[in-house]
């Protein structure tokens, strides 16, 4: 009896460990996290600058929209429209320099703002960018991995006319 309780409790730990690993990675891949955020009302928003989600490798899919609005007392908010991408541990949204960044590498070579925590990996979806932020200066909005410092999906974000 004692011989077994030496081999069955570090494999009970190990796998309880590795379980929990497990669950933690991959369990974002069988769950989706579906926001549907509406645009406050009562404020008007012009369209600064849009771009469609496009995927970046064969694990990592985004589609939808995303619009930079800016409201008539200057604050800015990036808004996510018909949006879905991959779900994964950590994910983030922030805008980055580099106008179509299509690996990891060139995000992190170039220079980007966090604008927070993705709220879900499914639906209508809005974040704040900070007063005197330079929106021009941005080329691009990308859901990130803090984690594992994997791009997710990328929105190039071009001038809108009107």
């Amino acid at each position: 009896m004692n011989r077994f309780l030496q081999i069955a409790i570090p494999v009970f730990v190990i796998g309880f460990i590795a379980g929990g690993a497990f669950w933690y990675l991959f369990s974002p891949l069988l769950i989706d996290r579906v926001v549907n955020e509406q645009l406050p009302s009562g404020i008007t928003l012009n369209h600064a600058r849009a771009g469609e989600f496009r995927d970046v490798d064969g694990a990592h899919r985004g589609s939808g929209k995303a619009q930079v609005l800016i409201s008539d007392a200057g604050g800015a908010v990036l808004r996510f429209t018909e949006f879905e991408v991959t779900n994964g541990p950590d994910l983030e949204v922030w805008l980055v320099k580099h106008p179509d960044p299509k690996k990891s590498a060139d995000v992190t070579a170039s220079e980007w703002i966090s604008l927070g925590p993705l709220k879900g990996n499914k639906g209508d979806q809005t974040y704040v960018i900070a007063d005197g932020t330079d929106i021009d200066q941005w080329g691009s909005a990308v859901v990130w991995c803090e984690q594992f410092g994997v791009l997710f999906s990328v929105a190039t974000l071009n001038p809108t006319e009107g």
